[in-house]
C-alpha cells in the first residue's frame, strides 16, 4: 500500500487538541451567516412590537388608525388574530402570546405592526395608542412576598434541626443581602424569520437555544401538529440562556403575522426593545441566620430566598430550585432550612441566564463565610477550607446526593500555592496600612457546580452521522451553536471515533426535521449530551465498516483499527475513503443515528431530594482588587484560576469559556446594574446606561490553569462541562471587594451586589 498522505498526518487525534472554532475564519471575514444575513424571499414583510407603557392595568382598547395610515404599513396583529391557543405553550401556561385584557409590565407586547420595511414598522408601532386603566403594580420583591404574590408555590428544603443547631451554636450571625439581575446582552439580538410553505407547513429561522420548543410553541399557537413546523438554527450571536425560552416569543409572533398576511415575516428587536421586552437573570433577596464555632465551622443555617421572577413563571421554578441546590456551594450543611419564594412582580418575566440560579445560590453562602471569618478575625480561606465537603464523611448534600468526586481540598491548596496567596495577603495588609485612600483586597472562592438538567427528562440527545462515498463526514445533532464551540467539539469526537482527520467532518445546522424533540442547549450539557449521541452514531457506522473489512480479510471485527484516515486489519491497510466506496458498492449502511441519555440521575421535584446531577465540576479563583475610598471606584488587579474540565476536548475553547464566564460574572457583580423606577420602567435599557465589562476591565494578570484529572464518571472522552461553572468563580471579585472595604474600616456586611462605585462608597461609610 502507498504511504498515507501528509495531509492525513497533520492531526492524528482531533479531541484533546487546541484548534480554532469551526466558524472562526468565517466570522472574522464576515462570512458566517446569522438569521439577519439569510437572503430574504420576495415579498418579505417586517414586524415591530407594540409595547405597553404601563406596568399593570386593564387594556381597554387599541387604536391603530394612525399607524395604519403611515406609508408602507400593511396591517397590525393582535390577540384576535391568533388561530390557536392564545396562551404560550410554556410549562406554566400562564403567559399570553399578546396581552388580551390586562398588561402586566412595561414592555409587554400587545401586538405587532407589519410593514414593507423595518423602519416603517418600528415608527408605526410607536403611533399605536393603547387605552390602559392603570392598576396597582408590585415592583418590590419584599412587597410581593408580604402579599404572597407568587408565580409558583414556595419550596422548603430541610435537613437536621436548624433551630436546635442555632440555639446551641457558640456564635450566631444574622444578615440580609440583595443581588441584582443581569441583561444577557448577546451581540445578536432576538430575531425570527418565518416562511410559509405549501399545505400549511412553516419554515422558521430562529436565533434560539431550543429549536424543539420553538417548534412546539409555534405549532400550538397556529393550531397545527408539530410536524408542520420546521425550525432551523445554524448559529446564534450569543445566547447565555436568554434564547432558551424567550426566543420562542419572537417566532410565535412572527408566525402569527405570516399566517395573517400570507407572506414571509421577519421580526428583529432593536436593542432598546430587547431590553424592555425580554427577561433577565433573576434578582434575589436573602435573609439568613447562621451559627458557627470558634474555628468558623457552621452550626446551623436558616436561609430565606426571595426570587424576583417577574410577571410569569417562565423558567423561574427550576432556576429557583437550582439556587436551593447550590446554596451549599462547596460546603457541608448539616442542619439547614432553606425557604425559597418565587415572587410575582410587574416586570419582565425573568428567565435562564448562565448558571441558571446557581450563582444566586453560591454567592449567599460565600458571603456568609466571609462575614464569619471577619467576625472571628480569621483568614476567610481558612474558614472556607474548614467547611468543605469531605471525601468519605460530611459528603452528602442537603438534597441527599453523595459528593463522590470531590477534588476541592487539593485544588484549593494548589491554587493557594500557585497564586502565592499567603504572601500576597501579607503584602496587601502592609500596603493598606500605609495607604490612606486606595485599599486592596484579596479572596479565594471555590465552586462546585452540578451538571445535568434538574428536569430529568431533558437529559437525552440524538444525532445523525452521514459518511459520504468520498470519505467526508457530516454530523447533525440537537444542540445549537452560540459561539461556545459545541460544533467544533462534536466534530472532533466524531473524527476520532471514525479515525479520520478533523477537517473531513462537517457539523450542520440544528434542525427539528433531522433530530426531533431535542433538549435546549443549556445546563452546560451541550457536549455531554450531543457529543455522546454523535459518538454513538459514528460508532454504529464504524462497526458496519469494521464488520465489512473483517469479512474481506477473514479476521474479527475487533481486530480492525481506525486511525489517521486509514482502516487497518491484520491483513491489509486501506484508506478510509477507499473502504467507504467499497462498502457502498456492497450495500453497507454508511449513516446512522445515535441516542444518549444521562445515567444515574433521579430526584423528587416535590421534596427536591435525590441525585439531580450526574457529576460536579469544580474550580477556584484568586482575585485581587483595589478600591478608592473617596469615590468607590474599584478595579480588578489580578486573577488566578484553577478549573476542572476533566480531559479537555479542546483546551483553547475551554480556557476561552473560563475567561469569558469569569468576566461575565465580574460584570454581574460590579458594573451591570438594572434599575427600574417607581413606575416599573427599566431605565437602564441601552449601552449608554447599562455597562457590561469592557476590555479595559480585564486585568493584565489573568492566568487560567486546568486541573489535570479526567472526569471520574463515564462522560464523553473523560471531559467535563465548562459553560456555566466558571461564571461563579467571579464571586471571588465580590469577596475581594468586601475584603478591601473591611480593610478600609467600612461595613462589608452591608454591601449588596452589584458592587458599583456608589455601593462601595456607601459600604466604606461615606
Amino acid at each position: 500500500m502507498n504511504a498515507p498522505d501528509t495531509a492525513l498526518k497533520l492531526n492524528p487525534l482531533a479531541a484533546g487538541v487546541s484548534r480554532p472554532h469551526e466558524s472562526a475564519a468565517a466570522q472574522v471575514a464576515g462570512a458566517a451567516t446569522y438569521i439577519d444575513d439569510i437572503p430574504e424571499v420576495r415579498g418579505t414583510l417586517y414586524a415591530a412590537p407594540i409595547l405597553s407603557h404601563v406596568a399593570h392595568g386593564h387594556l381597554r382598547g387599541v387604536d391603530t388608525r394612525a399607524a395604519l395610515a403611515m406609508p408602507g404599513v400593511v396591517g397590525v396583529v393582535l390577540h384576535q388574530d391568533i388561530p390557536g391557543d392564545k396562551i404560550l405553550a410554556a410549562f406554566g401556561h400562564d403567559e399570553p402570546i399578546f396581552a388580551i385584557d390586562t398588561v402586566q409590565h412595561i414592555g409587554q407586547v400587545v401586538g405587532l405592526v407589519v410593514a414593507r420595511d423595518v423602519m416603517s414598522a418600528r415608527r408605526a408601532a410607536r403611533q399605536v395608542k393603547l387605552d390602559i386603566e392603570a392598576l396597582p403594580a408590585v415592583l418590590d420583591v419584599h412587597e410581593a412576598h408580604a402579599r404572597q404574590s407568587y408565580v409558583l408555590p414556595p419550596v422548603h428544603v430541610r435537613r437536621g434541626d436548624a433551630d436546635a443547631a442555632l440555639a446551641g451554636a457558640p456564635h450566631r450571625l444574622q444578615g440580609r443581602f440583595e443581588v441584582g439581575g443581569q441583561e444577557h446582552f448577546y451581540l445578536e439580538g432576538q430575531i425570527a424569520y418565518v416562511l410559509p410553505k405549501e399545505q400549511q407547513q412553516w419554515q422558521i429561522h430562529s436565533s434560539t437555544q431550543h429549536p424543539g420548543e420553538v417548534q412546539h410553541w409555534v405549532s400550538h399557537a397556529l393550531g397545527l401538529h408539530n410536524h408542520a413546523v420546521t425550525v432551523e438554527c445554524r448559529r446564534m450571536g450569543g445566547g447565555f440562556g436568554g434564547k432558551e425560552t424567550q426566543s420562542g416569543h419572537l417566532a410565535v409572533w412572527a408566525a402569527i403575522a405570516a399566517r395573517k398576511f400570507g407572506a414571509a415575516v421577519k421580526l428583529r428587536l432593536d436593542r432598546d426593545d430587547d431590553f424592555m421586552v425580554t427577561g433577565k437573570r433573576h434578582p434575589f433577596a436573602y435573609s439568613y441566620e447562621v451559627g458557627f464555632d470558634d474555628s468558623g465551622l457552621l452550626h446551623g443555617l436558616k436561609l430565606e430566598m426571595l426570587a424576583n421572577c417577574g410577571f410569569s413563571g417562565d423558567l423561574s421554578g427550576p432556576v429557583a430550585d437550582r439556587a436551593v441546590f447550590h446554596a451549599d456551594n462547596a460546603y457541608f450543611l448539616e442542619d439547614v432550612h432553606i425557604a425559597s419564594y418565587r415572587c410575582k412582580l410587574n416586570t419582565q418575566s425573568h428567565t435562564a441566564f448562565r448558571g441558571f440560579g446557581g450563582p444566586q445560590g453560591v454567592i449567599v453562602i460565600e458571603r456568609i463565610l466571609g462575614d464569619i471569618a471577619r467576625r472571628l478575625g480569621l483568614d476567610p480561606l481558612v474558614v472556607r477550607q474548614r467547611n468543605l465537603y469531605g471525601t468519605t464523611e460530611r459528603n452528602v448534600t442537603h438534597y441527599q446526593m453523595a459528593v463522590e468526586d470531590n477534588i476541592l481540598h487539593p485544588l484549593l491548596q494548589q491554587l493557594a500555592l500557585t497564586s502565592d496567596y499567603q504572601r500576597r495577603r501579607a503584602e496587601i495588609a502592609a500596603f493598606n496600612a500605609g495607604s490612606g485612600v486606595i485599599k486592596r483586597g484579596i479572596a479565594i472562592t471555590p465552586v462546585k457546580f452540578g451538571i445535568s438538567f434538574t428536569a430529568t427528562l431533558f437529559n437525552q440527545a440524538g444525532a445523525l452521522v452521514h459518511v459520504y462515498t468520498d470519505g467526508s463526514v457530516q454530523v447533525n445533532h440537537g444542540g445549537t451553536e452560540m459561539g461556545q464551540g459545541l460544533n467544533t467539539k462534536v466534530a472532533a469526537i466524531v473524527a476520532d471515533e471514525l479515525g479520520v482527520p478533523f477537517e473531513t467532518v462537517l457539523s450542520t445546522a440544528a434542525d427539528t426535521s433531522k433530530v426531533p424533540n431535542a433538549s435546549a442547549t443549556a445546563a452546560s450539557s451541550g457536549t455531554d449530551l450531543n457529543g455522546r449521541a454523535a459518538q454513538f452514531a459514528a460508532r454504529h457506522v464504524r462497526d458496519n465498516l469494521a464488520a465489512f473489512v473483517a469479512g474481506l480479510d477473514g479476521c474479527g471485527a475487533g481486530a480492525v483499527a481506525f486511525a489517521d484516515g486509514w482502516i487497518s486489519s491484520p491483513v491489509q491497510r486501506r484508506r478510509f475513503a477507499d473502504v467507504v466506496q467499497a462498502a457502498y458498492a456492497n450495500r453497507i449502511q454508511l449513516w446512522s443515528d445515535g441516542f444518549y441519555r444521562t445515567p444515574k440521575i433521579h430526584y423528587d421535584k416535590t421534596t427536591l431530594t435525590g441525585r439531580p446531577f450526574y457529576y460536579f465540576a469544580y474550580g477556584a479563583a484568586c482575585t485581587e482588587v483595589a478600591i478608592d475610598t473617596l469615590t468607590g471606584e474599584n478595579r480588578v488587579l489580578k486573577v488566578d484560576i484553577l478549573h476542572d474540565v476533566g480531559n479537555s476536548i479542546n483546551p483553547a475553547l475551554d480556557i476561552g469559556q473560563i475567561e469569558g464566564g469569569f468576566v461575565q460574572g465580574m460584570g454581574w457583580l460590579t458594573t451591570e446594574q438594572l434599575v427600574w423606577n417607581d413606575k416599573g420602567y427599566l431605565q437602564t435599557h441601552a449601552p449608554s446606561t447599562y455597562k457590561i465589562p469592557a476590555t479595559g476591565d480585564v486585568p493584565a494578570h489573568f492566568k487560567v490553569d486546568l486541573w489535570p484529572e479526567p472526569n471520574r464518571e463515564d462522560n464523553v472522552h473523560g471531559s467535563k462541562a465548562v459553560g456555566e461553572p466558571p461564571f461563579m468563580l467571579a464571586i471571588s471579585v465580590f469577596e475581594a471587594l468586601r475584603d478591601a472595604v473591611a480593610q478600609a474600616g467600612g461595613r462589608p456586611e452591608a454591601m449588596n451586589a452589584p458592587a458599583t462605585a456608589e455601593e462601595v462608597l456607601r459600604a466604606c461609610g461615606a
